[in-house]
């Protein structure tokens, strides 16, 4: 899922890591509409890595395959970085801050890689889309902020829309379907987490030292799960890494040179990847409850992201854009 997804490591979008820049390391300009072609072009190489994870996920464990994911994205990061000579964009100054990002990020990587294998594909997609609607509940008590009656009306109806995606009953303990909107909260954590370290931290630093500890973090449990891959599945988990790697550079890419509530939307062309990936490969066909819920979620998510758009625009700007919708 592209959806800043843990897979990207970067500020958010609708329901993924947005992409503020790897500082210094990118062009200087690009047009609205090419901005659009890289945050498309990103959804697609991580919709292709989430269907890599999902097949490798039913013959190697998790936490083998979140190793490759962390290891091999630092090949192109690391190009992106020192190919804009911006090394000094690497320097940490909230160690806490990056270590809880960190955290929260490896174990929504975690829950999604984990429920990508038991359940469908864009059944998952679908359920993180609600990480907006957890950003904003929680940016209330975590962050102070002041939510407005329209966004928490937005809210309510995203978490309706969760409801109806995962059907509630007596099993819902049991149910798998809590294990990705267990991630979806985890990932809205780490949301927060960004909003406070991008004050002081670069993106670029943020990106770097969260790869890096999922990589120390997998890397320390590969000796217990370890399970040896032949050479096409080798490949395979090299490719994960590399196509989230390249998925998180087109994400920056496209929210450094795109108006963000122009560029975000476009991230739930996921759905169409998740929906055609399942069927061809697992003959996977979401349920109408799934596709009631995520409409209802969308519509929710896609408010709070026009309505936080507006409020951080001058007033009479606001109002125009307004007016235009």
């Amino acid at each position: 899922m592209a959806i800043a997804d843990p897979k990207a490591a970067l500020p958010a979008a609708p329901a993924a890591p947005a992409g503020a820049p790897l500082a210094g390391a990118l062009p200087a300009a690009v047009s609205p509409a090419r901005a659009i072609v890289m945050m498309v072009g990103s959804v697609a190489f991580f919709a292709v890595m989430d269907a890599l994870v999902k097949d490798l996920g039913a013959r190697y464990p998790t936490l083998q395959v979140m190793f490759f994911r962390s290891f091999f994205a630092f090949v192109p990061i690391l190009f992106l970085i020192l190919h804009g000579g911006s090394l000094k964009a690497l320097r940490v100054n909230s160690i806490s801050g990056h270590l809880l990002r960190s955290l929260v990020g490896i174990g929504a990587m975690f829950c999604f890689f984990h429920a990508y294998v038991r359940m469908p594909l864009a059944d998952v997609v679908a359920i993180s889309f609600a990480a907006p609607v957890f950003v904003v509940a929680l940016s209330v008590p975590l962050l102070g902020e002041k939510v407005g009656p329209r966004r928490w009306a937005a809210v309510l109806v995203g978490f309706i829309g969760v409801v109806i995606m995962i059907r509630p009953g007596a099993g819902l303990l049991t149910s798998v379907a809590l294990v990705p909107l267990i991630g979806t909260l985890f990932f809205a954590l780490a949301m927060i987490v960004l909003r406070r370290l991008g004050r002081t931290e670069t993106s670029a630093s943020v990106a770097f030292t969260f790869t890096l500890a999922c990589t120390v973090v997998s890397g320390l449990a590969l000796p217990f799960v370890w399970v040896a891959p032949d050479l096409v599945d080798l490949a395979a988990l090299i490719a994960v890494g590399l196509l989230g790697g390249v998925g998180q550079i087109l994400m920056t890419a496209a929210f450094k040179h795109g108006d963000v509530a122009v560029i975000a939307p476009f991230e739930y062309t996921a759905m169409i990847w998740a929906t055609l990936l399942g069927f061809v490969f697992w003959s996977e066909v979401p349920g109408l409850n799934i596709w009631i819920g995520v409409a209802v979620v969308m519509a929710s998510g896609l408010f709070i992201l026009f309505r936080e758009a507006n409020l951080r625009l001058p007033r009479g700007r606001a109002r125009r854009l307004q007016v235009k919708r």
